[in-house]
């Protein structure tokens, strides 16, 4: 059964930088392409980033098989080292009582989410 989890990052970026392209990154390892047909093969997840400067603040859900948890947060780390940007922390990350419909939405069987 998947379970709901979390995994943080801060990176920095140029201001001109695509705040969105470390989100294709990641679904890029995940799923081997930023652009496909659901569901996700490895792990349904959804990442938001937040930009403050030059420093991007990601926050990605993802929904996994517990014994493969830690594939898929060495995936997301592999994922974020990239010459667009400088990687300055991962960690896993807290799922928000906010977030609740979202994580609903990625271990639905029929998960569309990117």
């Amino acid at each position: 059964m998947i379970e709901p989890y979390a995994h943080d990052a801060v990176l920095t970026m140029d201001r001109a930088g695509d705040v969105r392209a470390p989100g294709g990154a990641i679904t890029t390892e995940l799923c081997g392409h930023w652009e496909h047909e659901p569901p996700c093969p490895l792990a349904p997840h959804h990442t938001r980033a937040d930009r403050d400067g030059d420093r991007v603040r990601l926050h990605v859900l993802f929904a996994v098989e517990p014994e493969r948890e830690a594939e898929v947060r060495a995936r997301i780390e592999a994922a974020l080292v990239d010459p667009r940007w400088s990687l300055v922390s991962v960690s896993p990350g807290t799922i928000g009582p906010d977030e609740a419909a979202t994580w609903v939405r990625l271990i639905a069987p029929s998960s569309s989410a990117p």
